[in-house]
């Protein structure tokens, strides 16, 4: 996962958005930048050789919209959540330049989309997979503590045998995106973890 979050001039205008929608009510959506399967599986295919995203799949947040007293008036604010960065580029360290070039080759792939967004960035913050793990302890820079994929869900997360919030140690739960049902902001891995501890303490 590679995340970049911008401060912005303006809000981005997509030129697919319908026309009589105002861009502060459509950036409070999610926007993907990701126009077809083979687009996707492209990304992917690149990751898995190492190589960060040549054209990245994006997952577009703008939170300003929602609230504005984030930013200074007129200002905004917006994260793009880029899946397919390896932790371990092929031949590169992310601490070599390459930060700096997929957060480019980010704003370019925006840019196509929404093209006031070429001159509307005031400041943008570059975290790559290296960056969450050293600042976030989340280790291989991966939000969601592993692939949330049938091998990797339900009685099978985090492992086998371990997947009732539960730890060797007593009085220690699991209740972060690594516990079932996974990462998502949803808040269920809490929810799941602290109804267990209160059935142990009730026990």
């Amino acid at each position: 996962m590679y995340k970049l979050n911008l401060a912005l001039e303006e809000l981005p205008r997509y030129t697919v958005a319908p026309p009589d929608v105002p861009p502060e009510i459509l950036n409070r959506a999610t926007v993907d930048i990701a126009p077809t399967v083979a687009y996707m599986e492209q990304a992917w295919d690149d990751c898995k050789n190492g190589i960060p995203s040549r054209e990245p799949f994006i997952e577009i947040y703008t939170q300003s919209p929602t609230d504005p007293t984030m930013v200074p008036e007129g200002k905004h604010i917006l994260s793009c959540f880029c899946e397919f960065a390896p932790y371990e580029p092929a031949g590169r360290t992310w601490d070599d330049g390459l930060r700096e070039e997929f957060a480019d080759r980010v704003l370019a792939k925006l840019a196509e989309y929404a093209p006031n967004m070429a001159n509307a960035v005031i400041a943008r913050q570059m975290l790559s997979p290296i960056d969450l793990e050293r600042r976030f302890a989340l280790t291989g820079g991966h939000i969601f503590h592993g692939e949330i994929t049938p091998d990797q869900s339900f009685n099978l997360r985090p492992l086998p045998g371990h997947a009732d919030y539960r730890t060797p140690l007593p009085g220690l739960y699991l209740c972060g995106s690594g516990a079932h049902p996974g990462g998502g902001v949803t808040g269920m891995p809490g929810h799941n973890a602290a109804h267990v501890a209160l059935d142990d303490l009730a026990g």
